[in-house]
């Protein structure tokens, strides 16, 4: 059985800022559950472009608002409290935030936590265990 707060990840190698993000991974590759779980906080007047290309990523807003656009199609969605969007397909996507987000995230396969976004935004596949 594994117990984290994110009180206790907070300051360690397992809080990363990405600038206009905080990402609190609270469960991670090293775990090994196959899958990873973050609270990640975006913040108010930020735009900011990711593309998973070898990674599923679910995500769901439990605090603030913002647009998601999907840059493939263009289709953009308004995100608020209780929204839920799953990037299945890997689509390379904006956030833009109006109000601080605050997010629950699941990516499979599982982050390291080490990872950094390259120039697309996307992290770098997984290597082999």
């Amino acid at each position: 059985m594994i117990v984290r707060t994110t009180d206790e990840i907070a300051g360690t190698h397992r809080d990363v800022d990405g600038g206009s993000w905080r990402s609190k991974r609270i469960v991670l590759a090293d775990d090994g559950v196959g899958f990873s779980f973050h609270e990640t906080t975006i913040a108010a007047g930020t735009v900011n472009e990711f593309h998973y290309r070898h990674h599923v990523e679910a995500v769901w807003l439990v605090e603030g608002r913002g647009t998601l656009t999907n840059l493939e199609t263009g289709d953009v969605h308004p995100l608020g409290p209780g929204s839920m969007y799953l990037l299945d397909g890997h689509e390379r996507h904006r956030v833009t935030v109006e109000e601080t987000m605050r997010m629950l995230c699941v990516f499979n396969p599982p982050v390291t936590g080490r990872e950094v976004h390259d120039a697309t935004g996307a992290y770098p596949a997984p290597q082999p265990a």
